[in-house]
């Protein structure tokens, strides 16, 4: 089988930051899929699951209801390896485009306090696996990333 985009970036060489994981089209459309990466892959601890859930909940509430891109928001949610989010959104994005978006959202993630939105047996499969405080710091930590990112930062290692 043909090796898939995502296994071609060199991951020993990836650092925290944003950036464009694939473009498709789908009739007119197209749809850009982002690597919202907070941690350096085999480098860094990975994130548990309970915060990486926990940001999930307040990244997809936050995006979903944004004003300017709650319509063009396709997906938002963890990658299997722990290290950030995917972040698909309709139309031709680069990087650059959404750091002001992705920076709002991971403010309003670290600022995030009381309950987490869909956190109860009704609305999560999985509702008891949250770490605000995590999560909170997360976002921090990340932030710090997209305050001073640069363009190694938003464009994969070749």
């Amino acid at each position: 089988m043909e090796k898939i985009a995502s296994f071609t970036i060199d991951h020993t060489r990836l650092l925290p930051g944003v950036y464009v994981s694939r473009k498709d089209h789908v009739g007119s459309e197209v749809l850009t899929t982002f690597d919202l990466r907070m941690t350096r892959p085999n480098f860094e601890p990975v994130m548990n699951t309970a915060e990486v859930h926990t940001i999930e909940h307040l990244g997809a509430t936050f995006l979903r209801n944004h004003p300017e891109y709650g319509q063009k928001i396709v997906y938002f949610g963890p990658m299997g390896c722990r290290t950030g989010f995917y972040l698909i959104l309709a139309g031709d994005y680069t990087s650059s485009d959404i750091l002001p978006l992705v920076t709002e959202t991971f403010e309003f993630i670290r600022d995030y306090k009381g309950e987490v939105p869909g956190a109860c047996a009704k609305d999560c499969g999985n509702y008891l696996d949250m770490n605000l405080p995590m999560a909170n710091f997360l976002g921090k930590k990340y932030l710090e990333t997209l305050y001073h990112i640069t363009p190694e930062q938003l464009n994969y290692p070749q």
